[in-house]
């Protein structure tokens, strides 16, 4: 048996490659849609890759089994009560899906979302199960949320109620030796407690994992309902692309670079302009009007958090990042990176634009406690609702950065307004957000919540 798994920190999404060595006959399960990686792999390995399943309609990515279906004609299989725009094998509980020897058993796991399914995996027909592929079902950790997306006629409660069932009449009956590999990790917007771990067990998570301890089916659903990270928009359009037909991602795309005299343009003509540098460089000097998503963080999630499926965008890139910036954007169903233009470590930018140039304003929390002893300022704490039950600062307003640009109406006028987050990334984020559509007097709180907490720990009272 072959079992390979391939893991995304951007979007922290796992994805498989299950594949028989006696007859080269494989599947790949939750692919990401820049699939080259597994036909490398499988042509490496010998195997001839046929099907292709997805565990449910993913909403943070889009999927890739239309480009896998174009390269090599794999059939695609989902969950039975799934509707797509294009043909699909329908999985039903119960079901086996050989390879030969290695043969996958597909267990319908509602909850998450209705046609969610889980593939438990064995070496061959008569072995006990080596893994059981969940999905968003069973996390390391946690469990999937009840999806806000793909709700139907129904409500969260209702897929709160399935997952409650799918944890322990399906899930939780398998033996313990069977090794856990959930389709996300760590960071991840599809649950609030996930583990940096990749791989866990049955016994591991029924001793470890919170949320599938002995409880009852109340308690479980007020748990996985309440605090869970804000969704953001860009969801609704992929979950829609992953039902339907729609373009298949070029293998070799390119965005050209741009001159000055095109990034001018383009910002004069309203494109999106990200810049994808670190928030102290991005602070130190920036296009007017661009917005600081840092490549080193969660950067196609942000991307879509800030520019919509669709805008027209131009990256503003170190040297060699711009190509994998676009990819990553394309990901999430983000195709409209139409250039790039690179920036040095220095922060120069050319004499052409020197006029658009400018440094964005930060505040220390030393000036945040001043301000806030004499309410000149208005505090807003982008983090999501879990980040605040471990604390916060009483003055600020909640609005979580996926929530931001659908909220704007809620800010204070007439007021500076700082925002936070934990650490100062997403906070660098959100205040040029607020700056690209027109609101001014917004600066960032460096070092976040967690610099605040340090800060009043060591001052004295």
């Amino acid at each position: 048996m072959i079992l390979e798994q391939y893991y995304l920190e951007c979007l922290s999404h796992a994805s498989y490659l299950i594949g028989d060595e006696s007859t080269g006959r494989a599947v790949v399960v939750d692919p990401r849609r820049d699939v080259t990686e597994y036909l490398d792999d499988a042509r490496r390995l010998g195997l001839t890759i046929e099907g292709v399943i997805n565990t449910h309609f993913h909403a943070d990515f889009v999927s890739g089994h239309l480009e896998l279906l174009a390269a090599t004609g794999a059939w695609i299989g989902f969950g039975e009560t799934a509707d797509t725009a294009y043909p699909i094998r329908r999985l039903t509980h119960g079901e086996r899906v050989s390879l030969g020897e290695v043969e996958l058993e597909v267990l319908s796991t509602p909850g998450h979302t209705w046609e969610s399914i889980s593939l438990l995996v064995r070496e061959n027909p008569t072995a006990r199960p080596t893994a059981v592929l969940t999905g968003d079902s069973l996390f390391i950790g946690d469990v999937g949320r009840p999806d806000l997306v793909n709700l139907g006629d129904s409500s969260t409660t209702d897929l709160a109620r399935a997952m409650y069932r799918t944890i322990h009449e399906t899930l939780l009956a398998l033996p313990d030796s069977v090794i856990v590999m959930p389709a996300h990790g760590a960071g991840s917007s599809c649950g609030k407690n996930l583990s940096a771990e990749l791989t866990s067990t049955i016994g591991e998570q029924r001793r470890t994992n919170p949320s599938v301890r002995p409880m009852s089916e109340e308690s479980f659903v007020a748990l996985i309902t309440d605090g869970q990270p804000a969704v953001p928009e860009y969801f609704h359009v992929d979950a829609a692309l992953n039902k339907g037909n729609r373009a298949v991602l070029d293998p070799h795309r390119a965005i050209p670079a741009f001159t000055a005299r095109q990034v001018r343009d383009e910002s004069a003509s309203g494109t999106v302009i990200l810049d994808a540098r670190t928030p102290e460089d991005f602070a130190a000097g920036h296009l007017r009007g661009s917005v600081n998503v840092g490549f080193d963080g969660r950067f196609a999630e942000t991307g879509g958090m800030v520019a919509g499926i669709g805008d027209r965008i131009v990256l503003i890139t170190y040297p060699g990042e711009e190509q994998d910036a676009a990819l990553r954007l394309a990901r999430i169903g983000s195709d409209e990176a139409v250039g790039y233009f690179t920036v040095d470590h220095d922060g120069v930018f050319p004499a052409e634009l020197a006029d658009l140039v400018r440094a964005a304003p930060r505040t220390t929390v030393e000036q945040l406690r001043r301000l806030l002893d004499v309410d000149r300022v208005a505090l807003v704490d982008v983090r999501n609702p879990g980040e605040r039950e471990f604390g916060y600062i009483p003055e600020a307003k909640p609005i979580p950065l996926a929530q931001l640009r659908a909220r704007i109406g809620e800010l204070p006028t007439g007021v500076p307004i700082v925002v936070h987050c934990a650490g100062g990334w997403r906070s660098s984020v959100a205040a040029s957000l607020l700056r690209s559509l027109g609101i001014e007097q917004v600066s960032d709180l460096v070092g976040g919540y967690n610099a605040w907490v340090e800060h009043r720990a060591t001052t004295p009272a």
